[in-house]
């Protein structure tokens, strides 16, 4: 079967438009998943159902749609009631707070918040990333670089560890 120049041409747009077409859906249905869930939840919230899981939920929605100051709001509620969960729960809540406040240039609260996820559960690699880039924004580059050590010591693929941990070296050197 021959294609002609034109057909060809028709043919790769159409390729072309159906991904782009495809891509749009999923960012679309994405959009729609979290909007309902942020109603859901903050429907529950008001209604007064508020457990350490559901804050936790709704926090991590509004840490999607770049809420922060509302997700910081419900991570610190949320660690309030997260007393009677396990260690990774609260280390999960902690290191969550932590990003928000990352997320905000408040390295000095995030900062605390890691060390407490780490206190809760001390071989958590994402804590101790996290841990350390505010560290380096803290212009701290020694304790940084520990941290990301301590990473590679329990994921030696940890791609964001050797990524920063190089670059630490090269701007130490």
């Amino acid at each position: 079967m021959d294609f002609s120049l034109p057909q060809a041409y028709l043919i790769g747009l159409l390729v072309i438009l159906g991904g782009a077409a495809v891509l749009v859906a999923r960012q679309i249905l994405r959009v729609r998943r979290d909007e309902v869930a942020l109603i859901r939840l903050e429907q529950a919230s008001k209604a007064g159902e508020q457990s350490a899981a559901d804050l936790y939920e709704l926090a991590s929605v509004q840490l999607r749609k770049r809420l922060y100051g509302q997700a910081i709001d419900n991570l610190k509620l949320a660690s309030k009631y997260s007393a009677a969960e396990p260690p990774e729960a609260q280390a999960l809540i902690e290191n969550a707070l932590g990003f928000a406040l990352a997320a905000q240039s408040n390295y000095g609260a995030a900062i605390k918040h890691y060390r407490a996820a780490l206190k809760a559960k001390a071989d958590y690699p994402v804590a101790l990333n996290n841990l350390a880039f505010a560290l380096e924004k803290q212009q701290k580059p020694e304790e940084a670089k520990e941290n990301y050590l301590k990473v590679l010591e329990l994921d030696s693929s940890n791609g964001t560890a050797k990524k920063r941990l190089k670059r630490l070296e090269r701007t130490a050197a």
